[in-house]
């Protein structure tokens, strides 16, 4: 399944692989404070919510017969606590049921019931068996094969020599022969040794008791990621929302964990990252929740954050599932706005552009944007992980529900605002003219007079943000204005202005530079 047919042998000191030395009060700890049996997964993601599809990448990969989980942005630490027998004196313990794409480096073991126990060896058996698997190991031995000829069978026996591109070669009693595999059936006997039928971590143990111990096992494996998604639905004027969050968990680490306790991290964590295996660079986790047994509950934990599921669910192999990431919100507070940028977002240069022919001036359609306030007084009010929010909006004709536009969102701390942009209005046009320009160079100084025309063809009136950045120059001021304005930051300023239905608007300004 690794792709590999050697065995990963690992021999690591007891001090990596035995569990840290406990203090005094866990030493003391009485049987009741000890975890309970089962296992916990903890998932990481640095997933890109505009590219990455979860349900496309499974797809794909059976499409193209691959096995390869390193191009899954994410991964998983799997902890599981079971009862086992440990060898009194030095002997062996093997593990099964654990990932096939584990990271044998990232394994601790800890023998909750003798802390005393060591790890002396350990190791990583992934030798599974397969039909090109099991040829190697039949090389040399006897086989038999039962192949169609016409209407009856011929059954050929014979040492096999080698066995490749569709065909097996056979030493037999008539003289070698060469056997196509199309249609044949093979007999091959008992299972040789050194194959396994599930990847099995193994190891040698120094234990002065012995017995039915407690232990607990820590991996980390590749393979498994998770994003978020969002759903909004805003009501007829634009002022309410509705919202639901969804986490969609993948698995294809090679194992299933039934009953697992599912927990997410929000923070920055770094991890080093196998080069070329795996793309060496930060992985970023986020995740969020809301306390409410219909979702993650959250808690802090050293620099970060654990979002814990309130309930254990089952994380199958080869599979994606969705969890709600917190529980449906009705009737929080939205803005819609229309907003021009005619400058793109273009701020002032290193020196002063003197062109009198450098000029930004054109017809443009306003965003559409959606915000609303991450607060607890708008009901809201929770961490929100990045991810891929869509908004739909009620058509009053038949109450169905209709797609407006998605967006991505960063991650948005709480009392933070999230704005969506949901594409460009259809009825509403603006035109930027530059109407007048002068400069002095004895003086050093230069002024610019824009008209910014908008004109509304909707059947009622519309609120209308114009962003203006003075672009020239990072010394100006603003020396004539029919228009009120808010100074944003030391290169921006914003008009609002209501263009009546079916009317227009004109906003002038003179801005002056000087140098």
């Amino acid at each position: 399944m690794l792709g590999y047919t050697t065995l990963a042998h690992l021999t690591l000191g007891a001090a990596v692989l035995a569990a840290p030395v406990a203090d005094t009060a866990a030493q003391n700890a009485k049987p009741a404070d000890k975890p309970r049996e089962g296992v916990s997964i903890t998932v990481y993601s640095s997933a890109d919510p505009a590219g990455f599809n979860p349900q496309q990448f499974i797809q794909q990969q059976r499409m193209s017969g691959q096995d390869n989980v390193w191009g899954v942005p994410g991964y998983g630490v799997i902890k599981v606590v079971r009862k086992v027998a440990v060898p009194k004196g030095v002997g062996e313990l093997a593990f099964t049921d654990v990932a096939a794409w584990i990271d044998p480096t990232t394994v601790s073991f800890n023998d909750l019931d003798d802390a005393k126990t060591t790890v002396l060896e350990q190791n990583f058996q992934f030798d599974l068996v397969s039909p090109s698997k099991l040829m190697e190991k039949f090389l040399g031995r006897e086989i038999s094969l039962a192949v169609a000829m016409g209407e009856g069978v011929s059954n050929v026996r014979g040492t096999l020599l080698s066995a490749n591109q569709g065909s097996v070669v056979l030493q037999t009693a008539e003289g070698v022969k060469i056997v196509p595999m199309a249609g044949a059936q093979l007999q091959l006997g008992e299972l040789p040794g050194g194959l396994l039928t599930k990847p099995t971590l193994v190891w040698k143990l120094a234990s002065e008791t012995g017995g039915e111990h407690l232990v607990r096992t820590t991996y980390q494996t590749a393979g498994m990621t998770w994003r978020s998604d969002y759903n909004i639905v805003i009501n007829g004027s634009d002022t309410r929302g509705d919202i639901t969050a969804w986490v969609t968990l993948m698995n294809l680490s090679g194992a299933s964990y039934e009953g697992a306790e599912l927990k997410l991290v929000a923070g920055d964590v770094h991890k080093v990252q196998a080069q070329p295996m795996i793309a060496g660079r930060a992985m970023r986790m986020e995740a969020m929740a809301m306390a409410d047994a219909a979702g993650f509950q959250e808690k802090e934990f050293a620099d970060f954050h654990l979002y814990t599921l309130p309930r254990r669910t089952d994380v199958l192999q080869n599979s994606t599932q969705q969890i709600a990431l917190f529980p449906p919100v009705s009737g929080f507070k939205v803005k819609r706005e229309l907003v021009f940028d005619f400058t793109g977002g273009m701020g002032a240069p290193g020196q002063p552009i003197l062109d009198r022919d450098f000029v930004i001036a054109s017809k443009a359609k306003p965003s559409i944007l959606v915000s609303f306030e991450n607060k607890k007084d708008n009901s809201l009010g929770m961490p929100l992980p990045k991810g891929k929010i869509r908004v739909y909006k009620e058509d009053p004709s038949d109450g169905t529900l209709e797609f407006i536009g998605e967006d991505l969102i960063d991650h948005t701390p709480r009392n933070e605002t999230v704005k969506i942009r949901l594409g460009e209005a259809f009825d509403v046009v603006g035109e930027r003219i530059r109407s007048d320009f002068t400069i002095d160079n004895a003086a050093r100084r230069m002024t610019e007079t824009f008209k910014i025309e908008l004109r509304n063809q909707k059947s009622a009136a519309q609120k209308v943000r114009v962003i203006e950045r003075p672009y020239r120059w990072t010394n100006w001021e603003i020396t004539a204005k029919n228009t009120e304005f808010a100074k944003l930051d030391s290169g921006t300023i914003a008009f609002e202005v209501d263009v009546p239905s079916e009317g227009a608007r004109t906003i002038e300004y003179t801005v002056r530079y000087s140098w």
